[in-house]
């Protein structure tokens, strides 16, 4: 999904969720990963608005809907929500 193209950083909205300072997410196509303070990325497949990790973590699916000029996400693992963020794009 080209909408989702590039680089995003993220904030906590709600929920189980660290605060979330310095992660960010990077798409590209139909693949993309979260990226932690440090550089280090958790790989996932973009299938439509869901992003789906890929194992160790394939038990979560963060779910995006718009939301202006950036995305709202829920962040679920096995079906459930555990928390909701905010992804804006990075400024260049």
């Amino acid at each position: 999904m080209a909408e989702l193209d590039g680089d995003w950083e993220l904030r906590r909205v709600s929920g189980a969720l660290p605060p979330l300072t310095g992660l960010r997410k990077r798409i590209d196509g139909g693949r993309g990963a979260t990226v932690l303070p440090g550089g280090v990325g958790v790989p996932f497949a973009v299938v439509g608005r869901e992003l789906r990790y890929r194992p160790q973590f394939s038990m979560v699916v963060d779910v995006l809907e718009p939301d202006g000029d950036a995305w709202h996400g829920r962040a679920t693992v096995f079906g459930r929500t555990v928390g909701e963020f905010r992804m804006s794009r990075r400024a260049t």
